[in-house]
């Protein structure tokens, strides 16, 4: 049971439109709709759109959609906003289609409270907008943070910054698009929200006048999307066939190159294997600058520390 709720305002009635939010809703919710292999993942998440006079959020509307998000016993309920903030003395706002002053747009207090006394396991709220660093902290104590068990908070900019557009686009959005293509996820193709914010946040670089926030309180990570692993399953679980014991280093010989006149089929074909863990950084060979040099120079190869964290994953039946 998975729900989502998308938002993306362009048109505003008072204060300054914007241009890219609700091609960006638009990207979020065809990538949250279905996995990469075509299965349902979030399946049909609910989209809102403030374009033009005809169609507009307001902020009845609003506060009414993201109530009904995190009123049920879900697995996972998502917000994605992107519009404009507003943030002043008193706490940080979204703003709907028919705010005059910032103020008066949905507290960002109050989706914190609806989101803390949700009984979905998995809260995630992911906001591009400007000021959008402030949810989840205190008025009165900035460097306070008060968010229950199950929630995560991920948004394009710190409570004091702006949140940027480019190429008819929200910077933060185009980022979390990649990460959910893919660009964020692990070896069993699955993309975590602290493996999209590390993606969001290198991406940026240090000079970029933006920093993604990033905010939880869980126990363990869920998934957003499944991808295709940049590794094979069957490739993965013979890791710990290969490397039986913690620092084991595997010996090759000239037999594992293929090229070699001694080359042997079958060690060719593990060969193959442990150069896919190579291009992933699961092993390095030893002794040698590449595996190639490895093998013919009758060296060896052992895993690096995400290596054996995977071997201790397939070790213990996880993967």
């Amino acid at each position: 049971m998975r729900k989502a709720l998308i938002v993306g305002i362009d048109y505003y009635d008072h204060i300054g439109s914007l241009k890219g939010c609700v091609n960006d809703a638009f990207g979020v919710k065809g990538m949250l709709d279905r996995h990469a292999d075509g299965s349902v993942n979030f399946g049909q998440p609910r989209l809102m759109t403030g374009t033009g006079p005809s169609e507009r959020v307001d902020r009845s509307e609003l506060k009414e959609a993201v109530r009904q998000l995190f009123a049920d016993d879900n697995d996972v309920a998502l917000f994605y906003f992107a519009g404009h903030g507003h943030i002043e003395a008193a706490g940080g706002y979204l703003c709907a289609s028919d705010c005059r002053t910032g103020d008066d747009g949905l507290p960002l207090a109050e989706i914190m409270t609806l989101a803390n006394r949700s009984r979905a396991r998995n809260k995630i709220i992911i906001l591009d907008s400007c000021h959008g660093g402030a949810l989840g902290g205190q008025a009165l104590n900035a460097q306070v943070t008060e968010i229950t068990e199950g929630v995560t908070i991920l948004t394009a900019s710190t409570e004091g910054q702006s949140a940027l557009e480019k190429n008819g686009g929200g910077v933060f959005t185009g980022l979390l698009l990649d990460a959910l293509g893919g660009a964020a996820a692990d070896l069993v193709g699955q993309v975590t929200p602290g493996a999209v914010y590390a993606h969001i946040d290198q991406s940026l670089g240090t000079w970029s006048g933006q920093r993604p926030m990033f905010k939880t309180n869980v126990k363990r990570f869920v998934s957003l999307r499944l991808v295709t692993p940049p590794l094979p399953q069957t490739d993965l679980r013979r890791i710990a066939e290969f490397f039986p014991d913690p620092g084991f280093e595997f010996p090759l010989d000239p037999s594992y190159e293929p090229t070699d006149p001694s080359a042997d089929p079958d060690k060719n074909a593990v060969f193959a294997i442990l150069q896919k863990y190579n291009r992933v950084n699961l092993l390095v060979p030893v002794g040698a600058p590449h595996m190639w040099h490895a093998a013919v120079e009758s060296k060896a190869c052992r895993l690096t520390a995400t290596g054996e964290h995977y071997r201790r994953l397939v070790s213990q039946g996880l993967i």
